[in-house]
């Protein structure tokens, strides 16, 4: 069954303005799109709305009255002749309704013939995916039934099933709910066995089946081995509970075969023969996400006696709702706490706002709120939280409702892009969107978290521990922020993004973050790493400290990785011992961390194509051995990341058909687990969520058992062999929510997905721009919501054209910016020069020749996590690039430095990086500008590349 997600919906409100307002006193603009943000999406209705407000409705709480004696009259029921303003707000929320599908096999009155009926009582656009079986086809479970059998409007899918639309019956269910249903007629023959089917709603996507199993109804005695049935079979009765969640089945027979009956080897032709196809009943309890309307009112009474403002807030949607709220003066993005009095329960949050629990309406339908206001406010600002993770906002800004103040600056009217909605906005009011008031709360937690984290007294008081939480939080914001931004603004569109006032905002996130762990870096002990020693091979290394875990497979910034493979690596049989010889080695040149191939038994030596994932005896070395090489690792201070291979998996057994796709060993899944769409390996799960891996069947992430048994595989992986985090296979062949899914269990301390795919051309030669690319890796970032990071492919190619071409100007977009992932999210970026891929002895996409330097001292030099290959390592570059990775910690540059790009000229590429490190690659000419608090050091030169250090 797949997720049914829903997309927001923009809609159109108007604002009631009762005729009693003074003129005097206008509206202030109000905002014109609703949105809400959450891990369930909401769709907005798309209706106009005018809104009366009925006295009858509005049910004060008794509790109000007591908080002022002084403002107890004005506490009396509204009027709608008392209302300033109202807005009105309809929300659609998605509701879970149960219900059931019917199947029914019946025989016609006074004929030989009989009829099975499908049926759904819930609402949707129902179709019936079904099939037969013939008896004498062993090889199919599903081929096309004959023309007679087919209902009108059916269509044909390839040659082996037929979709039937469902339509609303006349007659409803017991239950008094619309039936959706199909009739099949059905004229009894030896040919036909079986009528294999399953449910599908197309308004969400999603597929019904028994048991995860196809529905089968059986027509004759024979029946294949391990169907799963749906209605009687000779020798078999169902009870309640035996098939999962059946219920109220009904079976009209009491013929059986004794065991000995079953277990003969009498033809198929005198099983037909005595067969007597028999009437049942059934119901399956199934259960759909539907959309509701629901709304939220806001009323506004202007007591001018009182120099008060009444404001009743109302909502039907249900729940403990908390209203987060305030007041501002003339800048709606300033939040203030009005003084009291308050409504009962309202507690202060952070200084800054109001928390109050809407208190339940006397109907018992929805809750509501009564706030009391004095003048000098221009408006009201809130927020609803719907439950701990779901909050309701305005499309991305907080709602904004304007109060009446004699104080208030005049305003204009304006005509808004909306037809039939009049927009009104003051003198003073910026004419940019103003980003959400929840970013500006995520930039005010980073400035809280900033000065608190850089206080010296702080710095003495606070553990390691408390230190690392103070950076996941910040971690986790700006990691929210930017997410905030990016569905907000389409920067990432393939058209150039679009200049905003958010984007100050972000960088200014950006900013805070890169203070707080500078400041973390120099501050923590923990953190620190000296510069790596020339030492022999023969020096013994101490034991080093693992760097603390900083945000779940985001690492902390400072990763230097290493490659520890090539694509020949399995050919000794001993790779894992090898490797375990070069620890020390790779310790003393500055690697934090390690990728090891693929563990698992595999079809292929290199371990791509595995079969038994808990079979961690490969061509590598044996599962002893690896935990032995994980254990070195650790002991001088690397980090081991896995080669997690879960897009595709070869399978151990043939199906009936002769295709490989069922699979053996502790994961024993058949072809429910492979995707629908690959027409190599007849898979029978749901469609893929990414592109398919043709080599091998494709593994459906979509099925609950599939992802989790690969949540409970990765977190034994990490127990049993210690590893502390993942590279993705084959990343673009499933879903980066899937990823999000494992990298919370496992809780990998880095990860990384390979998300390869082609560049950009036009004729033969690479496009300057690579926007629509680099967008499709953080498509799959994003997916994943930042729990893992990918390889920047785009990066690696847009090198290849600069250093190949001698076009270094291509280093650089329209922005002035690195014009790869490392561009746009640095934090999440993986850059590379090569890998057992693209060079090593297969060379997809090998590197040019004599220019592997440039491009390290590129990607050691930039933000980013970068990766050196293992054959590079362990070349005549290996000093070159040990005194890169030198540099690079040595002047702490982390996955978020900042990068200045001075020239981007046809045969040089020149920038400074965090103010501290100058670098250049080409054969052109270039120095280091003055420096006002100094000058610079030239501290690496090779081949094209020159590195400077600040004095």
């Amino acid at each position: 069954m797949s997720t049914v997600s829903l997309k927001p919906v923009s809609h159109i409100r108007r604002r009631e303005i009762p005729r009693r307002r003074s003129k005097s006193k206008p509206l202030f603009r109000s905002l014109s799109f609703l949105n809400c943000y959450s891990s369930n999406n909401y769709v907005f209705s798309d209706a106009r709305i005018f809104c009366n407000f009925p006295p009858s409705r509005i049910s004060l709480p008794l509790s109000v009255s007591a908080v002022s004696t002084d403002t107890s009259a004005i506490l009396e029921p509204f009027q709608s002749t008392d209302i300033s303003s109202k807005d009105t707000f309809p929300v659609k929320l998605p509701e879970m309704l149960e219900g059931k599908i019917t199947v029914r096999l019946d025989q016609v009155k006074h004929s030989s013939n009989w009829e099975l009926r499908v049926g759904v009582n819930l609402p949707g656009e129902w179709f019936l995916h079904w099939g037969v079986s013939y008896s004498y086809d062993i090889g199919s479970e599903w081929e096309r039934p004959p023309s007679n059998m087919i209902p009108p409007g059916s269509i044909s899918i390839k040659d082996h099933a037929i979709d039937t639309p469902m339509k609303k019956s006349s007659s409803s269910s017991a239950e008094g709910d619309t039936l959706y249903e199909v009739k099949i007629d059905l004229k009894p023959s030896k040919v036909i066995s079986s009528i294999n089917f399953v449910v599908k709603d197309e308004e969400t996507g999603a597929w019904y089946q028994h048991n995860g199993r196809d529905f089968t109804v059986p027509v004759v005695d024979y029946i294949k081995d391990g169907t799963n049935i749906t209605g009687p079979k000779r020798g078999f009765r169902f009870w309640p509970g035996v098939l999962g969640q059946l219920s109220n089945i009904l079976l009209r027979t009491d013929t059986t075969h004794n065991k000995g009956q079953e277990n003969s080897s009498e033809s198929r032709d005198s099983k037909e023969e005595n067969s007597q196809l028999e009437g049942f009943y059934f119901e399956l309890p199934i259960a759909k996400q539907i959309l509701v309307d629901k709304s939220v009112s806001v009323s506004i009474r202007n007591c001018p006696e009182m120099a008060k403002n009444l404001i009743y807030l109302e909502t039907d949607i249900p729940g403990d709702i908390v209203l987060h709220w305030g007041v501002c003066r003339n800048d709606p993005r300033k939040w203030e706490i009005p003084p009291a009095p308050h409504p009962p329960e309202t507690i202060v949050f952070k200084d800054r706002a109001l928390r109050t629990p809407l208190q339940p309406r006397d109907s018992g339908e929805g809750s509501s709120a009564i706030i009391i206001l004095g003048e000098g406010f221009s408006g009201f600002l809130f927020v609803l939280r719907l439950n701990e993770n779901t909050w309701l906002n305005y499309k991305g800004n907080d709602f904004y409702i304007p109060l009446s103040s004699s104080t208030s600056s005049p305003i204009k009217k304006i005509d808004d892009k909306s037809k039939d909605v009049q927009v009104e906005e003051t003198e003073e009011a910026s004419q940019a969107n103003p980003i959400s008031g929840f970013t500006d709360g995520i930039i005010r937690d980073l400035k809280d978290l900033v000065p608190d984290f850089s206080s010296e007294k702080n710095q003495k008081v606070k553990s390691k521990e408390d230190q690392a939480n103070i950076l996941q939080q910040i971690e986790r914001l700006a990691a929210e922020a930017y997410n905030i931004f990016r569905n907000s603004f389409q920067t990432f569109s393939e058209e150039p993004p679009v200049e905003t006032h958010a984007t100050a905002e972000v960088q200014q996130i950006e900013r805070l973050a890169d203070e707080a762990y500078n400041i973390f870096r120099n501050s923590v002990q923990t953190f620190s790493e000296e510069p790596p020693v020339e030492t022999n091979a023969s020096v013994e290394v101490k034991e080093k400290s693992l760097p603390a875990k900083i945000c779940s497979g985001t690492g902390t910034g400072y990763e230097i990785l290493c490659q520890g493979f090539n694509w020949e690596s399995h050919k000794s049989g001993r790779w894992y011992v090898e490797l375990k010889e070069k620890a020390e080695e790779l310790a003393s040149l500055g690697f934090s961390m390690i990728w090891l191939p693929p563990p698992t038994e595999s079809v292929s030596p290199q371990g791509y194509m595995p079969k038994d994932l808990y079979n961690l005896n490969s061509r590598y070395g044996s599962i002893d051995e690896l935990k032995d090489l994980v254990k070195r690792f650790h002991e001088v201070g690397i980090r081991v990341l896995g080669d997690a291979v879960i897009n595709h998996r070869c399978a151990q057994y043939q199906n009936h058909n002769g295709v490989w796709n069922k699979f053996g060993g502790r994961l024993n899944w058949d072809d429910r687990a492979v995707v629908a769409d690959d027409p190599h390996f007849q898979g029978k799960g749901n469609k893929s969520s990414g592109d398919n891996f043709h080599a091998a069947p494709n593994i459906d992430h979509s099925q609950e058992f599939v992802r989790n048994d690969l949540k409970e595989w990765l977190c034994w992986l990490r127990k049993e062999i210690g590893y502390d985090g993942w590279r993705l296979d084959f990343a673009r062949g499933f879903w980066g929510g899937y990823v999000k899914d494992y990298m919370e269990a496992s809780e990998p301390y880095f990860a990384v997905g390979e998300y390869w795919d082609s560049l950009s051309y036009s004729y033969g030669v690479m496009d300057h721009n690579q926007d629509a690319h680099r967008q499709r890796i953080i498509d799959w970032i994003r997916a994943t919501t930042g729990t893992a990071g990918a390889f920047d492919v785009t990066t690696k190619g847009i090198l290849h054209s600069a250093l190949e071409r001698c076009e270094y100007w291509r280093l650089s977009d329209h922005k002035g910016k690195p014009p790869g992932v490392i561009g746009w999210w640095p934090s999440r970026a993986v850059t590379f020069v090569e890998n057992h891929d693209t060079g090593s002895t297969q060379g997809h996409w090998r590197f040019p020749s004599g220019k592997e330097m440039q491009g390290y001292a590129y990607i050691l030099t930039h933000p980013g996590t970068p990766s050196v290959f293992f054959d590079h390592i362990f070349s005549h570059y290996r000093n070159e690039i040990g005194s890169l990775i030198s540099i690079r910690k040595r002047n702490n540059i982390h996955c978020r430095s900042t990068v200045q790009i001075l020239k981007a000229e046809r045969d040089v590429y020149a920038a400074v990086v965090d103010e501290k490190l100058a670098m250049k690659i080409g054969p052109g000419h270039f120095e280091p500008p003055t420096r006002s608090s100094g000058g610079w050091s030239l501290t690496c030169e090779g081949r094209d590349y020159k590195l400077w250090e600040a004095l």
